[in-house]
This record gives C-alpha cells, sequence and structure tokens, in this order.
C-alpha cells in the first residue's frame, strides 16, 4: 500500500519517495486503532511541514518480514528507507533478515537516507559490519530511558537543524538485543546506562535510533500487555512500566524532528 501526502499547491516543487521496511506484523491493537504500523510511522515520520509543504511526499510499505522488498533494482526511485523495530532477533540468519541486510547495503552504496529503529537499528548496523547480540546488562529494557547526547557531534546538515540539542533527550524503548559495536566509521550519537549505543549514523545518510520515536503510549501500554499475557515478562515488571508511563513521558517531538530532518534535510 502506499501513501501520499500532497503538497499544498498542485504543482508540488518535486516529489519524494520512502520505503517503509515493515519487520513486524501489525498487532490487533495496532490495526483497531490506527489502522495498522505503516498509518503509525507515515504519521510519524511523514510531511515536512514548513518550508518543506510544496513538496509531495509518497510512502510505500514493504512487508519484510514477509519477505517482502523493493527490488534492488528500484532503490533508485527512493529518497529514504525506513526500517521498523521487530520481535525477531537482527543477528538471526532468517532468509528475509539476510535480504534486508543486503538491501541495506545496496541503498547505503547509493547514497539514500536510510534510517533503523529498534530491530532496523541493529539490522543496519550488522549490514555495514557492525557487531549486534543479546543486551550485555541483561533482559529488557522497556519504558522511558534518558539518553545522553554525545558531548561533540559530527558536522551534518540533519543535526545542524537541531543546533539547539539537548543534552539528555528521553525516549520509549522495548528491546533486549543491542548494537555492541557501531560499524566502522559511524559516530555514536547517543548512549545510556543501559545501552553503549541508542544512536548512531554513517556520515549524514544512515541514522539508528535503538529506542522508538514513533511509539505513542498506548502501543507501548498494549505491548506491554501482550508481553505479560505471553509471560516474557513478569507482571510485577509489567507493574513497573505502567506506574513510569504514568509518571513521565518522552520528548516525542524532539526524536520526530530529528527523524524528519535526517530523512528530509538535502545534502548541501
Amino acid at each position: 500500500s502506499a501513501m501520499k501526502i500532497m503538497a499544498a499547491d498542485d504543482q508540488p516543487r518535486r516529489s519524494r519517495r520512502y520505503a517503509l521496511l515493515l519487520a513486524a506484523r501489525d498487532s490487533e491493537y495496532v490495526l483497531k486503532a490506527y489502522g495498522g504500523y505503516f498509518n503509525v510511522f507515515v504519521s510519524a515520520f511523514g510531511g515536512g511541514g514548513g518550508k518543506d509543504s510544496d513538496v509531495c511526499e509518497t510512502w510505500d510499505m514493504f512487508r519484510a518480514v514477509d519477505g517482502e522488498l523493493p527490488d534492488l533494482d528500484d532503490i533508485g526511485r527512493y529518497d529514504g528507507f525506513v526500517i521498523s523495530g521487530s520481535p525477531y532477533d537482527a543477528y538471526a540468519d532468517e532468509l528475509w533478515i539476510l535480504r534486508l541486510c543486503l538491501l541495506v547495503q545496496e541503498a547505503v552504496a547509493a547514497r539514500k537516507r536510510v534510517l533503523g529503529i529498534c530491530f532496523g537499528h541493529q539490522v543496519v548496523c550488522r549490514a555495514l559490519g557492525g557487531r549486534v547480540g543479546k543486551a550485555r546488562r541483561g533482559g529488557w529494557d522497556i519504558g522511558i530511558r534518558e539518553v545522553a547526547m554525545a558531548a561533540t557531534l559530527p558536522p551534518w546538515r540533519f543535526l545542524d537543524a537541531l543546533r539547539d540539542l539537548p543534552q539528555y533527550a528521553k525516549i520509549t524503548e522495548c528491546h533486549q538485543d543491542e548494537v555492541w559495536e557501531a560499524p566502522l566509521g559511524a559516530d555514536v550519537l547517543a548512549s545510556s546506562d543501559k545501552t553503549g549505543v541508542e544512536m548512531f549514523c554513517v556520515g549524514d545518510h544512515v541514522l539508528g535510533i535503538q529506542g522508538h520515536p514513533e511509539y505513542t503510549g498506548d502501543i507501548l501500554l498494549s505491548l506491554v500487555d501482550r508481553l505479560s499475557t505471553s509471560q516474557s515478562i513478569t507482571l510485577s515488571f509489567a507493574g513497573d512500566v505502567k506506574r513510569q508511563l504514568e509518571a513521565t513521558s518522552p520528548d516525542r517531538e524532539f526524536w520526530l524532528k530529528l527523524c524528519k530532518s535526517f530523512l528530509k534535510t538535502e545534502e548541501s
């Protein structure tokens, strides 16, 4: 399926096309509340707003988890690719994961924007030669976590758009795997006391984020319920997460602004 975000007037100055590579199947809750993850991602990352409102944007969805990916020959048609989270392990050798790694390598070679979220962040790392595995500090990281931005940041234009970067920012987390070692040539942009690589970039065309900028509080709550029902997490852990969510919330606007800036900032 595809979604068009039309420009304000009938004559867009240029058009941009993005592919969302869904590495998870829609949950019952997300289908009921949002019509699927595709809508969640497009409403989070779609539309530049501001001076970009004369750009017509098209988003295509590929169910990567079911083996559906763009043809390598079609990479040139896209400005950027977004890879979602997933219940699967980014270091597993299932065919669709290996094919996804290959697509990442080709997209990066073509200097397309590649944004990886959670599992996507780990897959991008793996595809580019970094190391990924089970979280070294053990167990699940679920809830709102404060991450610290690196003291010195690389001079990329998508970061310039956010020059007054906060020293810390809160993000929604839900993972038990992590990046052990960022790829060669990567800059680590953020870390936390649980995870050394919360965010990294390679040049100005690859960005990986371990947390979930796109998650709303209700999506996380429904996921916590599913995890406790399936006994992946204990009821008391689920209760702790719910209490935390009542007390605090992520800096969602900051993360969405960062992701949009990354996907849409023109290279000089």
